[in-house]
């Protein structure tokens, strides 16, 4: 089973995880924002559609690769504030190396592979936020 969904609404970690629980092995990661360097807010946007199916195509990479239950990547877009959860992935599989792999993976490609744009503000600055060398070098590693 493979869940993606992209929502302006706030993630229910305690709610995928439970769908998740399949048997065997969960591994799951959520993301904060960061207040990093004063950020206030941080925007993402993304192309409705295209990011669904690049999320999609990474999952279906994914349970090819690891002998899954199921994959689930949701994604928050739209404003957030600091401390709000926007990323939650989660892996099930009969054994936890393969759920802890495939959980490490969907993260580090989606964070290269997903077409997401994201804008920050901080004071009264906004400023797009670049790709980061280290995503670019965590991503490479499963290539």
């Amino acid at each position: 089973m493979i869940r993606i969904l992209v929502s302006r609404e706030p993630i229910d970690p305690a709610a995928e995880m439970a769908a998740l629980e399949q048997g065997g092995a969960v591994a799951t990661f959520t993301g904060l924002v960061r207040a990093d360097d004063g950020v206030a807010t941080l925007e993402l946007e993304h192309y409705p559609g295209a990011t669904e199916a690049a999320l999609t195509r990474l999952a279906e990479d994914a349970t090819a690769r690891w002998p899954l239950a199921a994959a689930t990547i949701v994604h928050r877009v739209g404003p957030m504030t600091a401390g709000e959860r926007i990323v939650f992935v989660g892996t099930c599989s009969a054994h936890r190396q393969a759920a802890l792999e495939a959980c490490a993976f969907l993260i580090d490609r989606l964070k290269t592979d997903a077409p997401f744009w994201k804008r920050e503000t901080v004071g009264e600055k906004t400023r797009w936020v670049e790709a980061r060398a280290a995503d670019d070098d965590a991503a490479a590693r499963w290539r």
